[in-house]
């Protein structure tokens, strides 16, 4: 069902900008607003001066700055900043990093051309909700430079690892780019151009549906790029560029492909007592203090006992860890069964989920505040590093008992279990969507080892 492409590639010349450690970033929806600037201060060739077009709060910029951001990709393409291959190729990623658990991890995936799909059509499926407001920018932005600079970030099945076997022995032996990135993971990209190979990768394809794991907004924002081209081109076609979109591709059955829970800090509207949020959650929630040291020991404390009751045989209840910094005090939460009573109008798939039980039981029922408001209010903030969350909730705490004119608020940290690969598939096989941030895959994709050139009059090469 899906069908994928070659492309030719663009990609930065190290003559040029020098250590592509030094411009190359995460992917723009995870950087912070703080370091926006220090990632333009590396170097003067940073993606981050091509990427990053969103006002604080998600709202359009003007005209001018997406215009600018087109210019100066037209600028470094003619200063040879930016070269572009001559041959369509796909291209194998592999990524060496430590997963926090300490253990050596090794993730590979291919980046091509994948011809766009309504959702409805079953061929990409997500599984996380959306935002409008990140939507409108996003479309400005590929409007305007006419290009992706980002890869989606898929999965599919390949219990046999076919593609990636095949990818690794016609790959160039030499990288076009390698980068270590701030956590010590090592990126590298590898050109592979064989035309036998590329119409095996090709027909592997034709029968497989994709699981988009990172990217819900970029996929969505082609799709109304792709309407409005069709609006605007009579003889728009299959083949046109705009058709299609950039994405890494990754065998869902690849031990090196891994999920991280992404934690949240929630500022709640109000003065709330831990004595009073245990009043609030024990009618759905074994809870158990955990004691006995400070605010880090705390966590790894309440970490330690979520494994523990994780790895119990035939123990399904599911468990969380909340740290009041206002009170510097930790629980421990196991779901009760009558919990069940809360989400009955889920369906079963829905309700395995952690993060629903979060949304729903925990923020929504126990603490009483709609999904509409924590959006509308800013309430919750996501974390994968339970680390900086911690900071950030302390932080937060004291910053509320130095303020005398704005309402009091109380910062919250829910640390969470990981939502495992096979949970997502089920969901998108269902046409579900899960709560938003549900997953952390990591490591992310790199913005700027590769882009794809929309080119008007360039046909995208299809299968016979």
């Amino acid at each position: 069902m899906a069908f994928i492409a070659p492309f030719k590639g663009v990609y930065f010349n190290i003559e040029k900008v020098g250590s592509l450690d030094d411009v190359v970033t995460p992917p723009y929806d995870v950087i912070s607003e703080n370091a926006v600037k220090s990632y333009a201060a590396k170097n003067p060739y940073s993606m981050i001066r091509l990427d990053i077009t969103k006002n604080p709060g998600g709202t359009v910029c003007d005209d001018a700055r997406y215009q600018d951001v087109a210019d100066l990709f037209q600028e470094w393409q003619d200063l040879d900043v930016l070269r572009r291959d001559t041959q369509p190729a796909l291209y194998l990623y592999t990524v060496q990093y430590k997963h926090p658990s300490g253990k050596m991890l090794t993730r590979k995936g291919i980046v091509s051309q994948v011809g766009l799909s309504e959702f409805g059509e079953g061929v990409v499926k997500p599984h996380e909700e959306i935002f409008e407001s990140v939507i409108s920018d996003r479309l400005r932005l590929l409007d305007t430079t006419k290009a992706q600079f980002s890869q989606i970030f898929s999965l599919y099945s390949d219990k046999e690892n076919k593609v990636l076997t095949l990818m690794d022995g016609a790959k160039e032996q030499t990288p076009m780019g390698s980068i270590t990135d701030e956590d010590g993971c090592i990126h590298s990209l590898h050109r592979v151009t064989d035309g036998a190979v590329i119409m095996k990768v090709q027909d592997f394809f034709m029968d497989k549906s994709l699981y988009i794991a990172d990217g819900h907004h970029r996929y969505t924002t082609a799709l109304q790029y792709r309407r409005l081209q069709r609006e605007r081109n009579s003889n728009f076609s299959d083949k046109d560029p705009a058709n299609h979109i950039m994405m890494y591709l990754c065998p869902m059955e690849d031990p090196g492909l891994s999920v991280l829970p992404t934690h949240r800090l929630l500022n709640w509207p109000g003065e709330l007592s831990f004595d009073d949020l245990c009043t609030r959650l024990a009618p759905w929630f074994e809870l158990e203090e955990i004691k006995g040291g400070a605010r880090e020991v705390l966590l790894c404390g309440v970490f330690s006992r979520m494994e523990e009751e994780g790895k119990q045989v035939g123990k399904t209840a599911k468990t969380f860890g909340v740290y009041h910094p206002g009170e510097d005090r930790c629980l421990l939460l196991i779901v009760k069964k009558d919990s069940d009573k809360l989400l009955s109008g889920k369906p079963e798939q829905l309700q395995e989920l952690d993060v629903v039980v979060l949304s729903d039981v925990i923020i929504e029922g126990a603490l009483e505040l709609d999904h509409k408001r924590c959006e509308a209010d800013n309430l919750i903030h996501y974390f994968s590093d339970p680390d900086e969350a911690m900071d950030v909730a302390v932080k937060t705490c004291l910053e509320n008992r130095s303020e005398t004119s704005t309402a009091p608020k109380t910062p919250l940290l829910f640390v969470m279990n990981s939502t495992r690969v096979k949970q997502v598939k089920q969901v998108a096989d269902e046409g579900l969507i899960m709560p938003h941030k549900s997953t952390y895959f990591y490591p992310k994709i790199m913005t700027g080892l590769l882009f794809n050139k929309l080119t008007e009059g360039e046909d995208v090469q299809r299968l016979d």
